[in-house]
């Protein structure tokens, strides 16, 4: 009596997992995602709104309804495995949070609603490649930043004592010193709005500013890509360990195959000798 009873229900979830991960469904709802971010652009003017804002919201409300239904599917078809995998988690909290009603204290919620574009991350294998890669490089940017900010301190410091008299401003205290290094490491108006200023009262405030950006801008920087780099890297190599290893077996029996040939065919040269 149970098998029965279960029988059916195993079946209409495997239809339904059939159905959601099937390739023209997945871009389907690919391009809601893109109508749906349209939209979101669109309702932030006020004439289109005036214009057509009752259409927009209708057809917001239809791919709100499709997402919804579509994650509904996907739990009743991977049930408690659903929360396993990050990007599931992710897009349930992205749809609920648009569900949240937009009124009253989660008035601010409206504004995150947005976040649903982000969900051609998980459609798209090259996009969730990158966000895979950049979550795995987390700790080796993470020390590098450790470093940076170690760098920052003291040169915060250093400027607020040398300049900080001078140019209260920009370096009256450690928090204003903080935010004009940071100036300066974007390179935005470092030398003729901070740097030269600063020099012509401390003619050799050079031999501060240059070697900080050496250090801030160009090498710091150069170490956050080589890490992120890497960890596409990593990810691309494990993606193709199989076929690198199926490769070098196939690579190693043709050289297996040519040594046992040529030990034939010398074989068979002493033999044609001997006769």
């Amino acid at each position: 009596m149970s098998s029965t009873l279960f029988v059916p229900a195993n079946s209409i979830r495997q239809r339904l997992k059939v159905f959601i991960e099937n390739i023209t469904v997945q871009r389907i709802l690919l391009a809601f995602i893109l109508v749906n971010a349209v939209i979101l652009g669109l309702e932030t003017s006020s004439d289109i709104m005036a214009a057509v804002g009752p259409f927009l919201i209708a057809l917001d409300k239809v791919i709100l309804a499709v997402f919804v239904v579509e994650l509904t599917i996907r739990l009743f078809v991977h049930r408690l495995a659903f929360f396993k995998d990050g990007w599931n988690v992710f897009d349930f909290i992205v749809v609920g949070i648009a569900l949240v009603p937009a009124s009253g204290p989660f008035a601010v919620l409206r504004s995150l609603r947005v976040l649903r574009v982000l969900r051609v991350l998980t459609f798209v294998p090259s996009m969730k490649k990158i966000v895979g890669a950049l979550i795995k490089s987390l700790n080796g940017m993470l020390s590098i930043a450790m470093v940076l900010g170690l760098v920052y301190y003291v040169a915060a410091v250093m400027v607020t004592k040398l300049f900080g008299e001078a140019f209260p401003e920009w370096f009256g205290s450690l928090g204003a010193s903080l935010y004009t290094l940071f100036q300066v490491m974007t390179l935005e108006s470092w030398s003729m709005g901070i740097a030269r200023p600063v020099m012509e009262a401390f003619p050799y405030a050079w031999a501060f500013f240059i070697p900080f950006i050496l250090i801030a801008t160009f090498t710091m920087l150069n170490l956050f890509i080589a890490v992120i780099v890497n960890a596409v890297q990593t990810m691309h190599d494990d993606e193709h360990k199989d076929e690198m290893d199926e490769e070098k077996a196939t690579q190693k029996q043709l050289m297996e195959q040519m040594q046992q040939l040529q030990q034939e065919l010398q074989a068979l040269r002493r033999d044609m000798n001997k006769s």
